[in-house]
C-alpha cells in the first residue's frame, strides 16, 4: 500500500535594472548590480534596501519547498546549469519537505506523510545527485502485499506465474479478466471514464472490488466512482487506447521499446531487484533536506507569499512577509508548486479563470497513524516463519473496516523498531470517510486498533503503543474525471492573460506519488529551460 502526501510553499520575484557593474550607496548599504538581459528586464542578484523593504531579484523563482519544488530546483541545478544560475526557492513554513515528515523516537523510525518511493530511474538520479546513494534503503521485491477478504488477509499476486493459484479472486472472476484484458468486453464508452468504470468494463467486478477500489484507496484515499481513469492510472488508459485492449496495448509497448534507440543508463546509479520500493536510512526527510543543504542559501524559510503581480517590463514581482521584514522578489519566471488551492488565491489578481479552475481541485482528509504492538501480538497465521513479513495490507471499503489499509514498516526497512517490537503505519479517512477531521487522537488510535484485532492482531492483545497521530485535512489531490480539463484550463488562461514564465507545479500536475513529482520536476525544469533560453544573459 502507499499512500502519497505531498505539497510545497511559497516564493518570490524582482524588478528590472540597467548599468551592470555599477555600484551604488543607497541608505549606506553599498550594493553591486551585475547581468543585464537585452530587451528585458534585467535578472540578477541585485538586491537594494531601503525604507520600503527589500527588493532582490532572481531569474526564477520556485514557490514553495516541499519536494517538488526543492527537485525543480535541483533539476535545474544539475540539468540546465544555464537556464536559472541565480534562483529562489521560497517556503512559508520554517522547514522544507513539506508533507514529507519523519519522527525518531525510543528506537522507532516513522513516517507521519508519504512512506516510501518507487525506485525508477529519474528517482534514483536525484537520490545519487542528492547525495544520499549510502543511505539508500530498498524493500523486499519479494515481499507479499495483502487485501483483506471475508475476514482473511489473501496475498496479492507478485507475478504472472502466481495469477492461477491466489484465493483473493475465484476461478470465474479470474477468466472474466482474462478475457476483458484481451478485448472480449464492451467497447468503451466513447467520453471519459471513472476507475470503477473503466475496471468493471475491461476486467470485471472482482478485479475492481478486491485489487482496484483497495488500491485506489491505498494511493489517491479516493473514491474511484469519481476518479478519472485517464488522469489517475494513465499508463493503463493508455495501453487499451494504443493497442485496443490491455494486452494488445501491453504487446504493443514492449514492441516500441524493444525497436527504440537504445540509451545508455546513468553508471552512477543502483539496480534495484524486481518490484520494490524505497527509502533512506533516516526516513524519507534525508531527502528534502538532503537537498536543501546542497542549495544553501538559495532556499529561504518563513517567507510567505502575498502577492504576485505582473511587471510593465516583463517578468513578475513577488512580495513576501519574511522574519526580516517585507521582501520583494523580481523574477523573469516563477514556479508555483503551492497546493492548488493556495495557487488560486495567490493567482486569482492575475486571471480570474485560472483561479476558478484550480480551486475546483479536491483534496479530502487523511490521518496517518503509527503504533507499536509486541511481536507476540501478531495473529500466528499471518506470520511467515515466525515473523510478520511483507509490504502491507489494503481494507476494500466493503469489508466493514475504518481504515484504508496499514504498512508493516518495521517489516518492510530496517531499525525502523525496538527489537522485539512491531512498527503498524496506518491511513484512515479520504475521500469517502471525511468524518475523521471530528475524532480526537485517541478516537483515530482506536478505530485502527479495533479494526486491526480483526485481521492481524490478537483479540486479546495488549493495546498498542501510539507513537504519532498526524491528521492532514487537505491530503491527497483528487485526480477526478474532469481533472486534466481544469489543469488545462488553468494552464491556457495564464498563457492567453500574457502570463508566459508562470508555471504550475506539484502533486496536482505530475501526480500523486513521490517519485512522479520528482519525475514531474524534471519535466517543469525543461519547460523553464525553454522559457530562459529565448533570453541571452550577460
Amino acid at each position: 500500500m502507499e499512500i502519497y502526501l505531498l505539497r510545497s510553499s511559497s516564493q518570490l520575484l524582482l524588478p528590472s535594472f540597467t548599468n551592470p557593474n555599477r555600484r551604488f550607496n543607497l541608505n549606506n548599504k553599498s550594493l553591486k548590480l551585475r547581468c543585464s538581459v537585452a530587451g528585458g528586464p534585467t535578472i540578477g542578484s541585485t538586491k537594494i534596501e531601503g525604507g520600503g523593504g527589500t527588493t532582490v531579484t532572481a531569474d526564477c523563482v520556485i514557490v514553495g519547498g516541499g519536494i517538488s519544488g526543492l527537485c525543480i530546483a535541483q533539476a535545474l541545478v544539475t540539468k540546465h546549469p544555464e537556464a536559472a544560475p541565480n534562483l529562489i526557492v521560497t517556503e512559508a513554513k520554517d522547514r522544507v519537505g513539506g508533507n514529507i515528515i519523519t519522527r525518531e523516537e525510543n528506537g522507532f523510525l516513522w513516517e507521519e506523510g508519504p512512506n516510501s518511493f518507487q525506485p525508477s530511474d529519474p528517482m534514483l538520479t536525484m537520490v545519487v545527485d542528492s547525495g544520499l546513494k549510502d543511505d539508500l534503503v530498498l524493500g523486499d521485491p519479494t515481499a507479499p502485499r495483502f487485501v483483506l477478504w471475508n475476514g482473511k488477509l489473501r496475498p496479492v499476486p507478485g507475478k504472472l506465474s502466481d495469477l492461477p493459484f491466489f484465493d483473493l479472486m475465484s476461478i470465474g472472476g479470474k477468466i472474466r479478466a482474462g478475457f476483458g484484458a484481451l478485448g472480449i468486453r464492451p467497447s468503451p464508452p466513447g467520453r471519459e471514464e471513472s476507475v470503477e468504470e473503466f475496471v468493471r468494463r475491461n476486467l470485471g467486478d472482482e478485479v475492481f472490488e478486491r485489487l482496484i477500489e483497495p488500491f485506489c484507496s491505498g494511493v489517491y484515499a479516493g473514491d474511484p466512482s469519481k476518479l478519472s481513469m485517464k488522469a489517475a492510472f494513465g499508463k493503463v488508459w493508455k495501453l487499451e487506447q494504443n493497442g485496443g485492449s490491455i494486452i494488445g496495448g501491453t504487446i504493443k509497448a514492449i514492441q516500441e521499446r524493444k525497436n527504440a534507440p537504445k540509451t545508455e543508463r546513468d553508471p552512477r546509479l543502483p539496480k534495484p531487484k524486481g518490484q520494490t520500493v524505497g527509502s533512506f536510512r533516516k526516513g524519507l526527510t534525508m531527502l528534502p533536506e538532503a537537498i536543501s543543504a546542497r542549495l544553501g542559501s538559495k532556499v529561504k524559510l518563513s517567507w510567505k507569499l502575498s502577492s504576485i503581480t505582473k511587471l510593465e517590463s516583463g517578468g513578475y514581482n513577488l512580495t513576501y512577509e519574511t522574519p526580516d521584514g517585507v521582501v520583494s522578489v523580481q523574477s523573469k519566471s516563477v514556479v508555483m508548486t503551492v497546493p492548488s488551492h493556495v495557487a488560486s488565491s495567490l493567482l486569482r489578481p492575475l486571471s480570474e479563470s485560472a483561479a476558478n479552475a484550480l480551486s475546483k481541485l479536491y483534496y479530502p482528509p487523511v490521518a496517518a497513524v503509527s503504533i507499536s504492538y509486541p511481536k507476540e501480538s501478531i495473529r500466528t497465521e499471518c506470520l511467515i516463519d515466525g515473523e510478520l513479513k511483507g509490504f502491507g495490507q489494503l481494507h476494500p471499503r466493503t469489508q466493514g473496516v475504518e481504515t484504508l489499509g496499514t504498512i508493516y514498516s518495521s517489516s518492510l526497512f530496517p531499525n525502523r523498531a525496538p527489537l522485539g517490537r512491531v512498527l503498524l503505519l496506518n491511513y484512515i479517512g479520504g475521500a469517502t470517510n471525511t468524518g475523521i477531521l471530528s475524532k480526537s487522537e485517541g478516537e483515530l488510535v482506536e478505530a485502527v486498533d479495533r479494526d486491526l484485532r480483526k485481521m492481524l492482531i490478537k483479540p486479546n492483545s495488549t493495546d498498542p503503543l501510539k507513537l504519532g497521530v498526524r491528521v492532514w485535512p487537505q491530503a491527497i489531490p483528487q485526480f477526478l474525471v474532469g481533472h486534466f480539463d481544469l489543469l488545462d484550463t488553468a494552464k491556457s488562461s495564464l498563457t492567453s492573460s500574457g502570463h508566459e514564465g508562470l508555471f504550475l507545479g506539484g502533486n496536482y500536475v505530475a501526480g500523486v506519488a513521490l517519485g512522479r513529482c520528482v519525475e514531474g520536476a524534471y519535466e517543469t525544469a525543461t519547460e523553464v529551460d525553454k522559457f530562459m533560453s529565448q533570453y541571452t544573459y550577460k
